[in-house]
């Protein structure tokens, strides 16, 4: 097939409106991404203290909100496969945050539950979220409405995704 050669009127028109889609700042999933990793930096510092990562912080505020789930519910809870759980979970319970018991009623499921260490670290958490607020120069109401929109468009794109 011939190159098609840009003529004066060509290289001086403006570009096709889809081209301007592929640049990397009109990329959603590029601000997406890179505000993640913008937000898990800001993220390190506030949780040194209380000795977590970022993942393991996650673990954390699920179990603070429903104690004793199933690694299977905590897994979909997070968006996380057993491979990638199971290392965090045994890190924090090797800190003494949780421990793993097989479920009396089915050996094959393993439970969740809070140390009252665990329990006790929420309450270190407890200016977390304002601290990232004043980081971001939002309040929390801004925040919680962003959060609202970003969880909507999650389940679109699931849902795109499952249809596809």
């Amino acid at each position: 097939m011939p190159r098609h050669k840009a003529t004066a009127d060509t290289a001086t028109s403006p570009p096709d409106a889809r081209e301007q889609w592929l640049r990397l700042d009109q990329q959603l999933c590029f601000a997406l991404y890179s505000s993640s990793l913008a937000m898990t930096k800001l993220y390190k510092p506030l949780l040194a203290p209380l000795g977590l990562t970022y993942p393991q912080y996650l673990v954390m505020l699920v179990l603070w909100e429903a104690d004793g789930l199933a690694v299977g519910q905590l897994g979909q809870r997070l968006s996380l496969d057993s491979g990638t759980l199971t290392p965090l979970l045994k890190r924090l319970e090797a800190l003494g945050h949780l421990e793993r018991r097989r479920a009396q009623d089915d050996e094959r499921r393993v439970d969740i539950f809070l140390t009252p260490a665990g329990r006790k670290l929420r309450r270190q958490a407890l200016d977390i979220p304002g601290q990232l607020a004043c980081a971001s120069a939002c309040d929390l109401t801004e925040l919680a409405a962003l959060t609202r929109r970003l969880h909507e468009l999650r389940g679109q794109l699931a849902a795109a995704s499952e249809a596809a």
